[in-house]
Parts: C-alpha cells; structure tokens; sequence
C-alpha cells in the first residue's frame, strides 16, 4: 500500500510571500503548470483514491490533476487543511515578526507552539494523524491513494511516521510547490522518499 502526498501548486499568495492557512488563494499560471505536471507523472501510477484539502488552492490543484489523467473521483478532507494561522493570515512574514516575538521571519511559522485566534501546533498535529490514519486505513493490499494538501501537513504526516518534532521539522523543510512525498502504509510506515521535484525540472 502506498499514499503519495502532494502540496499543491503555486498559489499568488506564494508569489507575494503571504501567510495563507485557511484563506482562499487561487493558484498563479506557474501553479497550474506545476499541477499539470505532477498530475501526468501520477497519471502513470495508477491512482486508486484521490483526498483534497477544502481549500480552494487544492481543489484548484485536483482539478488540474483530473486534466491531466488521473481519474480517481476526489473526495474532499478538512484534516488535511493547512494549519489555521488566525490572525496571521494575509500578513508577510516580516509582519508576524514585527507583531510575534521570537519568530524568525526566515523561519516556518509551523513551528510556533500558538498563534493569535488560530489552530495551536497540538490540534493541527492531532488532525493531520486522524486524517492519516484515514486514507492509510481505506487502503486496500497494492492500492495507491494521493492526498493533495499542504506544506504544514505535509511536514505534520512526515513527523508522526518518522518520530521527529514538528517544530525541529517545520525549521528545516518546506515542501516544494506540487513535490511528491511517498509514504508506505502497509504495516509499519514509513517515508519512502520526500519532496521529490523531478517531474518540475
């Protein structure tokens, strides 16, 4: 069993450096490009089961992948949203670190332990595992699913199968617009590979 998960791609707000989480950002001409091409190198892989995010930049970026040959009926998800940055939202990271003290402005706001008015690090960890365990359990023997979704889940999925922090990860790694992270299901999980671009270049 294997689940591959896909942040979607390029968004205006990526462009321009803002804070996302909940907004509803749609994606730039860059992003479709991206999504396009995950979406063909998917297409090979014989999708079984295809989860998405609510958020409008996901379903922008399943959409495109439909386009391009994966015909998995989408099913919608709101456990594998971005974390919800509250107040933070719409901001620059230069304008968080003006108004939060300690945050690096070249640093991930994932890895703050609370933000104003929105999701504390704990919740977003406990929904992005129930998710997981979700699609990991709807998997049937040599089924594949993907989940188009978001750096920060990305990052929470990648530190509950490995054991690590989400903090420490969240501060060394973002996932690439449209990167492909594999993680295998059956039995004992494991990260198969992480962040892999190949089919951008």
């Amino acid at each position: 069993m294997g689940l591959f998960l896909v942040r979607h791609g390029q968004t205006t707000w990526n462009r321009d450096g803002t804070i996302q989480g909940w907004a509803d950002t749609s994606l730039t001409a860059r992003g479709r490009r991206q999504a396009r091409a995950v979406g063909e190198r998917l297409a090979a892989a014989s999708v079984d089961s295809l989860v998405v995010s609510d958020l409008q930049r996901t379903r922008e970026t399943a959409a495109v992948l439909a386009e391009a040959g994966v015909d998995a009926e989408p099913t919608f998800a709101r456990a594998w949203r971005e974390r919800g940055f509250g107040a933070y939202q719409g901001l620059t990271r230069a304008e968080v670190a003006a108004r939060h003290d300690g945050f690096d402005p070249d640093g991930s706001l994932v890895a703050v332990r609370d933000v104003p008015e929105g999701e504390s690090l704990d919740a977003f960890e406990t929904r992005v595992n129930e998710g997981l365990d979700a699609v990991a359990a709807g998997l049937g023997t040599d089924e594949t699913a993907v989940v188009v979704t978001h750096g920060g889940a990305i990052r929470a999925a990648v530190a509950a199968v490995t054991g690590r922090d989400l903090a420490v990860l969240a501060r060394e790694w973002s996932p690439d617009n449209c990167g492909v992270t594999a993680i295998a299901c059956g039995g004992e999980r494991s990260v198969r590979f992480r962040d892999d671009t190949a089919h951008l270049e």
